[in-house]
């Protein structure tokens, strides 16, 4: 049975900037950090896979040291829990007060895919309890049919491909049997890297990343307030202003196009 596989954060809704930002946010102030990161500031902390490892990132010898804070390893990985358990039950917060809306088309496929058969899917680097709440969020009742694989369950975060390898064994299905829907370069790096086809819809910090070996990139899914629109097409698809099960068939049916490695 084929299976959809999604990322959570800028794929099921735009989370980044509406959901985690203002939580990392709120957290270092609650925690009496002198932190807070600008848009400009996280468009570069998202680049580091995990939310755990963010926050580590502030951890330099100077910061440590003019902050008071613990400077051996298992002080640091008890504080780095506390904030991001902190962290992570602010942002459920936020995703139940409905402030992080689903992301066009997303509701629309995964019913698709359902009522096909087909097995679905999250894959992420976020904690568990924050992916079920927007999952729960962006496609109500079909939630319950997901398998979630999150968090900390797999020794290394994307971009490398340990949580996509862990989903295939656990779906029991071979990568030509699924296709990944990923927001970012990191995302799709570990998506082919299992050796998943992967449809990519591009999210508020990642439009200009590097997407060169993914089946499809589009602006978002696609419903009618707000149209796909195909961004790169590497297979020659010319899929509509909705990306729907049929195109997700198509991709599948397909070759993965080659990185720049392979060409």
């Amino acid at each position: 049975m084929p299976a959809l596989i999604f990322d959570c954060d800028g794929v099921l809704a735009d989370t980044e900037r509406n959901g985690h930002l203002p939580a990392f946010n709120a957290t270092f102030a609650e925690f009496g950090i002198p932190v807070h990161w600008s848009d400009a500031d996280y468009a570069v902390k998202v680049l580091i896979g995990g939310g755990k490892e963010r926050m580590a990132s502030l951890l330099t010898p100077e910061f440590v040291a003019a902050n008071g804070l613990p400077a051996d390893a298992e002080g640091q990985r008890e504080m780095l829990a506390a904030w991001h358990k902190r962290k992570t039950a602010i942002y459920t917060e936020l995703v139940e007060s409905g402030a992080l809306p689903a992301r066009p088309g997303v509701a629309r496929l995964v019913a698709e895919a359902a009522a096909a058969g087909w097995q679905l899917a999250v894959a992420s680097t976020s904690a568990e309890p924050a992916v079920r709440a927007v999952l729960e969020h962006a496609v109500g009742a079909d939630a319950a049919r997901f398998l979630v694989f999150a968090g900390d369950i797999v020794a290394h975060k994307k971009p490398a491909p340990d949580i996509y390898l862990l989903a295939l064994r656990e779906l029991g299905i071979g990568a030509d049997q699924a296709v990944v829907v990923e927001d970012s370069g990191n995302g799709a790096q570990a998506a082919l890297a299992a050796g998943l086809r992967t449809l990519v819809t591009v999210s508020g910090y990642t439009a200009d990343e590097d997407f060169t070996g993914a089946s499809l990139v589009v602006s978002s899914l696609g419903d009618e307030q707000e149209p796909a629109r195909v961004l790169a097409d590497p297979l020659g698809l010319a899929p509509g202003e909705l990306i729907t099960l049929a195109t997700v068939e198509e991709i599948l049916e397909q070759p993965t196009p080659p990185t720049e490695e392979q060409k």
